[in-house]
Formats: C-alpha cells, sequence, structure tokens
C-alpha cells in the first residue's frame, strides 16, 4: 500500500484551526467563568443533580438534599441562582414557604416532605 503525506502547510494549518476549536470550547466551558451570579440562559432549565430522593429537608440543614432544593426554586424563580449554596438559611425558607402556598394541597410549613418534593420533582 503507497501511503502519501500531506505538504506541511495543511498540516500546520490543520492544527492551528484543531487548536483554535480547543480554545473556544476550553473558554465556554461551564466553570470557564469565576462570576457565581451566571444565571442560566432565558427559557432553559438546568438539571438539578445532587439528591433524587424525597427525605425530609428543614431549616438549618446543609448539604446535597438542600442543594437539591434550592435549584429546583431556582429553575421556577423562587429562589435566585445566587443562593443556591447548600444551606437551608431564611431566604430558601421562604422560597419553600412560597413554592408551596402556591402548589395546594401543600402546607407552607417550610418543611421539604415527601409531597413537597414530589411537587417540586413535577414541576
Amino acid at each position: 500500500m503507497i501511503r502519501t503525506t500531506l505538504p506541511f502547510r495543511r498540516t500546520a494549518g490543520a492544527s492551528a484551526l484543531a487548536a483554535l476549536v480547543l480554545a473556544t470550547a476550553l473558554a465556554s466551558a461551564p466553570g470557564a467563568s469565576a462570576s457565581a451570579s451566571n444565571a442560566p440562559p432565558a427559557g432553559s432549565s438546568p438539571v438539578c443533580a445532587f439528591y433524587d430522593g424525597d427525605g425530609v429537608t428543614a431549616f438549618g440543614e446543609q448539604g446535597d438534599r438542600v442543594s437539591q432544593v434550592q435549584c429546583m426554586l431556582a429553575n421556577r424563580r423562587y429562589l435566585p441562582w445566587e443562593a443556591v449554596n447548600g444551606t437551608f438559611d431564611p431566604q430558601t425558607l421562604a422560597a419553600v414557604q412560597r413554592f408551596q402556598a402556591d402548589h395546594p394541597p401543600l402546607v407552607p410549613d417550610g418543611l421539604v416532605g415527601p409531597r413537597t418534593w414530589s411537587a417540586l420533582w413535577r414541576g
């Protein structure tokens, strides 16, 4: 089998193009910006993948369950994206209570139990 090699110019051009594409992809990758206030584009709904259960989550708790609640509330505009921090603080409590009040028969008690989780998962 006879193999031919590409002229140097084409190889260098292809390498330059590949480097440009890679640099562009890295610059636009998630986490490329240090700003915590980056809101998702209008009309989009980021996936919340911190937790997938329905365990009771309450004021004062921290961790993945809280991050999941906050992310889902932020997707529904009950909470600003800057508030997704994994801590069930007063701002999160108020957002949970507003969500519960807007979704009867939920009781706006601020506890995220199985019924509130179900309503959050349904969207």
